[in-house]
């Protein structure tokens, strides 16, 4: 073990040195490491590589995440919120009898046929997905069925909980939680959370959770990596029915910061409900006090005039920072557009330039990367499996290197079931060199893993990246999202923007 403590410290030393003699030899040093080690781990030449790229990244984390000089108090987040049942996704659908056969996505799901289809569809991809289950009667079945699947767990469930419930576990915040909370969540939740009694109901919300393992197959159907399918039939949170419950609320609890999630929920309940209730959310949302904060957090659509909608007309100018992943980046420029909308999907790690050229293209047309724009959103927080990124408008966010880490860190420590990042059970799948952007013109650069954040420019728009220490075994990927970005948030600190 002493050993490795050693090599570890000198090769940071090195690093160190030889970043002033030429600051991208290091990265080229450790890229050719990172290529050619796993290369002769699997020739047999030598025993399994030391975690040694792994462990000088998790070693930096530890300097860079500090906390934010102005830190916040009080935060408001709703309001969508349920309980998850976690579930075998193969088990449950044989249990079901439900044969294998080829995928095929669907926007909203009619039959058990629907469910399996796209099922194996996004399986095959190793990508998450949510979707908006139509038939209450055969819904209900099929719940009953994954609460009796020997194994199932149940957790808190919506995005707003979880991120309510992870920010709760700083005992210096007070958090308000708002959305509809049955008896069996309201159990569950932390005890810091404040729940309105208006928000309280008498049923829970139930989401069905069908998780798979890396390379877990099913038919001809393989996962490439561990990721889950979300199945519901809500209601409540699909017509975000307490939402003017929770801006009513925000005046008495006087939050410094609000959490808006749940909107990719309306889109199954079909365009005549969500074009009239999105209008009435605008207008709630536009109560919230102006100097308030207000990041939106995005999950998986389909529709994409819906999603256009969000983007052009109606959200995204009125809030302040955004949390997506890849999936979600990509639907979004495909909606609206923007760069590289003809790209069907990612092919394996998304590309940081092409991933720097959307993030800059959200900011910059439905932003405020203009100055004289009166749109508000200044701040768009990207994860992918590999890394993240922290896109902001120069003179708005501070501590961005922090609070980049931190969501990358409880990524890796998360995922894996534990409080801390373990070398030894995770990898660095991150390319170690990439461009700002996928056309010209644009900077070649590198991530040091001794200073495991890569920061550049593009306009007044700075971008933060680290890469992630991938769990090879992960536990539980329900979730994570919410808690990169409640993490992302705890770090981060608005700047005070002069009165005008």
């Amino acid at each position: 073990m002493w050993r490795k403590a050693v090599l570890v410290a000198l090769l940071a030393l090195g690093m160190g040195y030889l970043y002033h003699t030429d600051p991208e030899l290091p990265a080229r040093v450790l890229n050719y490491v990172s290529e050619s080690l796993p290369q002769m781990e699997q020739s047999g030449s030598s025993e399994p590589r030391p975690p040694v790229l792994e462990e000088a990244i998790a070693r930096a984390w530890e300097t860079l995440i500090t906390a934010p000089a102005r830190r916040w108090a009080r935060v408001a987040v709703g309001v969508n919120a349920c309980v998850d049942v976690v579930v075998s996704g193969v088990g449950l659908l044989q249990a079901l009898a439900l044969e294998p056969g080829s995928g095929r996505d669907h926007g909203v799901l009619h039959s058990k046929e629907d469910l399996k289809e796209a099922f194996i569809h996004y399986m095959g991809k190793g990508a998450a997905a949510e979707r908006f289950f139509s038939d209450k009667e055969v819904f209900q079945r099929i719940a009953r069925a994954a609460a009796e699947y020997p194994g199932a767990q149940l957790y808190v469930g919506g995005n707003a909980a979880l991120i309510g419930q992870k920010l709760a576990s700083n005992p210096e915040l007070v958090v308000l939680l708002c959305g509809p909370v049955g008896p069996k969540l309201h159990d569950m939740l932390d005890e810091q959370i404040i729940v309105p009694p208006e928000s309280l109901q008498e049923m829970d919300e139930f989401h069905l959770i069908l998780e798979y393992k890396s390379g877990e197959q099913w038919g001809s159907s393989r996962a490439p990596q561990a990721n889950r399918f979300i199945l519901s039939h809500d209601v409540s949170n699909g017509e975000m029915s307490t939402l003017e419950t929770f801006v009513a609320s925000l005046e008495e609890f006087q939050p410094d910061l609000v959490v808006l999630s749940g909107l990719h929920m309306m889109e199954g309940m079909g365009r005549d409900l969500w074009e009239e209730r999105l209008k009435e959310a605008v207008v709630a949302i536009s109560d919230v006090r102006n100097e308030v904060p207000i990041h939106l957090e995005l999950a998986s659509m389909t529709d994409r005039d819906y999603m256009n909608r969000i983007l052009q007309e109606q959200v995204l100018p009125i809030v302040n920072s955004i949390g997506l992943n890849e999936q979600e980046l990509l639907f979004l420029t495909q909606s609206g557009g923007g760069p590289h909308a003809d790209l069907a999907s990612w092919d394996g790690i998304p590309d940081v330039g092409r991933v720097s050229d959307i993030l800059l293209w959200v900011l910059e047309q439905h932003g405020r990367a203009d100055p004289e724009s009166e749109a508000d959103l200044t701040r768009i927080h990207f994860h992918t499996l590999a890394y993240h990124i922290l896109a902001t408008v120069d003179g708005h966010w501070g501590n961005q290197e922090a609070a980049v880490s931190a969501g990358a860190r409880v990524a890796s420590s998360q995922a894996c079931g534990l409080q801390a990042v373990d070398v030894t059970k995770v990898v660095l799948r991150a390319p170690l060199n990439f461009y700002s952007s996928f056309s010209e013109p644009r900077k070649s650069l590198t991530v040091d893993p001794t200073r495991p954040v890569t920061v550049w420019r593009r306009g007044n728009v700075s971008f933060h990246l680290t890469p992630v220490l991938v769990c090879k075994q992960p536990l539980r990927t329900v979730g994570l999202g919410d808690a990169i970005s409640a993490e992302g948030l705890l770090f981060s600190e608005v700047t005070p923007q002069p009165e005008l």
